[in-house]
């Protein structure tokens, strides 16, 4: 699992520097100011979360089931979150109207919010890391 993880987590990095770069120089010309600061979110978020699926890889003392877990979560949320983020901020680029699914970003950030959250009750759950005196 923790190759997966963090195979994952170096190609959610990677994609996220290319969006970046794509917004900052191709988009720039297309896109109003508003627009471009949206999508700059998305990658914002998409990176953060490359950062902390590394993390997550590279931790011990979490059970391979919890990595799963938090895995699931945050793939799924980086997609829905900052996906339907670039979709939205470059709405006006396309003839299909993304705002019917401006619904998804909300509850990606709901699945990142619950990635974050488990590990956090994995680490008050570990009784290695709190030993008794």
């Amino acid at each position: 699992m923790n190759k997966k993880i963090l195979s994952t987590a170096t190609i959610l990095g990677m994609i996220a520097i290319i969006l970046g770069a794509f917004g900052a120089h191709a988009l720039k010309k297309v896109l109003s100011v508003e627009q471009l600061v949206t999508f700059e979110t998305g990658v914002r978020y998409q990176m953060y979360h490359a950062l902390f699926l590394l993390f997550v890889g590279l931790m011990n003392d979490i059970t391979p089931k919890i990595k799963k877990t938090i895995y699931f979560l945050v793939l799924t949320g980086v997609i829905l979150f900052s996906g339907s983020i670039y979709l939205l901020a470059t709405n006006d680029l396309t003839s299909f109207d993304f705002k019917t699914i401006g619904f998804l970003t909300p509850i990606g950030g709901l699945l990142l919010i619950l990635g974050w959250g488990v590990l956090l009750l994995s680490f008050i759950n570990n009784k290695s890391q709190n030993p008794k005196k």
